[in-house]
């Protein structure tokens, strides 16, 4: 059956079409967040932290040459005095978020750090000198405290509870501009970002929230309106603005930290004791995994808490305290947030085989360094050729200073040979061939020599006074 519609009929057609697809817009609009609610009941709490210290104060967030040009002018920033000067003052700023109401503020320790005077601003202008109750550098957290009563407060979400892609929202003082909201979504969750000095205890959020310079510190929050993070880190141009990548603290660390910054105006972590590297397919298939995951141990502390509880090199920790450890940077996440003293077990793979190692947690406090807590004649050359490496008995003076008891050189290692494809360069000292260790170059030649073809076996090696494992595969 055929339908004929006139002039009339087909712009009623039209007309309906329309409805349609602006009835469907308006159905996709009400389904996205309003904030609206979130940011009047909420950011009365979040505060402007203004701080003041030396010229040679380096952890301020913000300062007059990282606004843009174009805003400096907002800013009535007078210009710098001319001629010879002694000692000067320069102000920063940042943001924070007030949590409970006798007036206990969290920002970072990079926004105050080597304050000498900090001031806190509210959103209705009010202003309180705020004493430092404690720094954690680690977390890049820090607690303040303001003299006042009944104030506005944020509330702190649950642990665990957020989810990668779910909405959230920020509000601080990019730029010095004072209260500024933005939203996004959660990209990820658990992003190591390593600290200069190589300590990763921060499992943290990434979001495409618009984050600036001035928004350190500051909250950011759930559809809830509860804090889920603390903003504290940028992926950024070199022109110093946003570009989809910022990184906040998760609440569960914000919580541990600031509870015992209360408490004692220190931080004192979980400690293992042991240095780890990641599991990739090679060392994955030596060590006899169905899958690369987990922290592999290179390196234990004497005296430490693993090496008391009987875990050695070699180990590949896949659970900790019922926490799957997927990649190395996993462990410190889940080790620092368990309090020192605390028994758990630990899951194990050793000698392919898996096993339950029952460890008594140690302590790391803020001002130990992880560096510190993990120290307490002629050569007669070998051809490695298996390996495709030659190498030579490690000299004494070498053994002596890395506390080796044994070991061999690799002087030279050729192209597209086993050794090569793993990854070994001269100058590495192998000290262990899957589990048996190498003591001499005798042993070392012995071992190679047992090994069956196509066997895929893990090196314990030093590389510039670092220990670490590599897989390799022999040929047939």
């Amino acid at each position: 059956m055929t339908y004929r519609f006139g002039a009339l009929g087909s712009k009623l057609l039209a007309i309906a079409a329309i409805a349609l697809m602006c009835s469907a817009r308006l159905g996709q609009a009400a389904e996205l967040p309003d904030f609206t609610g979130i940011v009047e009941e909420q950011s009365p709490a979040v505060v402007k932290i203004i701080v003041e210290a030396s010229t040679a104060r380096d952890g301020s967030d913000i300062n007059e040459q990282e606004i843009p040009e174009f805003l400096r002018r907002y800013f009535q920033m007078p210009n710098p005095p001319q001629g010879p000067q002694g000692p000067q003052e320069r102000m920063a700023t940042g943001s924070g978020f007030i949590i409970s109401d006798d007036g206990y503020v969290v920002t970072n320790h990079h926004v105050v750090e080597g304050a000498d005077l900090v001031t806190v601003r509210m959103s209705d202008r009010r202003e309180y000198e705020a004493e430092v109750v404690g720094l954690d550098p680690r977390s890049d957290l820090a607690l303040l405290r303001i003299e006042a009563e009944e104030l506005p407060y944020l509330v702190l979400g649950a642990d665990d509870a957020l989810k990668v892609g779910e909405w959230v929202l920020a509000i601080g003082s990019p730029f010095g501009l004072d209260y500024s909201v933005t939203a996004g979504i959660v990209s990820a969750k658990g992003r190591s970002l390593p600290t200069r000095s190589r300590e990763n205890y921060v499992p943290f959020i990434q979001t495409d929230v618009a984050i600036n310079p001035g928004n350190s510190g500051g909250p950011l929050f759930n559809l809830k309106g509860e804090v889920v993070g603390v903003n504290s880190q940028i992926f950024t141009t070199r022109a110093g603005g946003s570009i989809g990548l910022s990184f906040a603290i998760p609440v569960n660390v914000v919580r541990n930290v600031v509870n015992q910054l209360k408490d004692g105006g220190t931080v004192t972590r979980g400690w293992l004791g042991v240095t780890i590297q990641n599991v990739d397919r090679n060392l994955g298939e030596s060590f006899g995994l169905d899958r690369p995951r987990g922290a592999l141990i290179s390196q234990i502390a004497s005296d430490g808490p693993a090496a008391k509880s009987g875990l050695e090199p070699g180990d590949i920790i896949i659970e900790f305290d019922g926490e799957a450890i997927e990649t190395s940077a996993d462990l410190p996440h889940v080790v620092g947030l368990i309090a020192p003293g605390t028994e758990v077990d630990v899951l194990i793979v050793r000698d392919r085989k898996q096993k339950t190692i029952e460890v008594e947690v140690g302590g790391l406090d803020a001002e130990d360094s992880v560096d510190q807590a993990y120290r307490n004649g002629e050569a007669e050359d070998e051809q490695g050729g298996r390996l495709g490496i030659v190498v030579e008995e490690a000299p004494e003076e070498m053994l002596s200073r890395w506390d080796l008891a044994g070991g061999v050189v690799v002087r030279s290692v050729e192209p597209d040979s086993p050794a090569d494809d793993a990854g070994l360069m001269p100058g590495d000292v192998i000290t262990a061939v899957g589990a048996t260790p190498v003591r001499s170059l005798d042993t070392f030649s012995e071992i190679i020599g047992d090994l069956a073809d196509n066997a895929s076996v893990p090196l314990r090696l030093i590389r510039r006074g670092s220990p670490m494992f590599i897989g390799l595969r022999l040929g047939d």
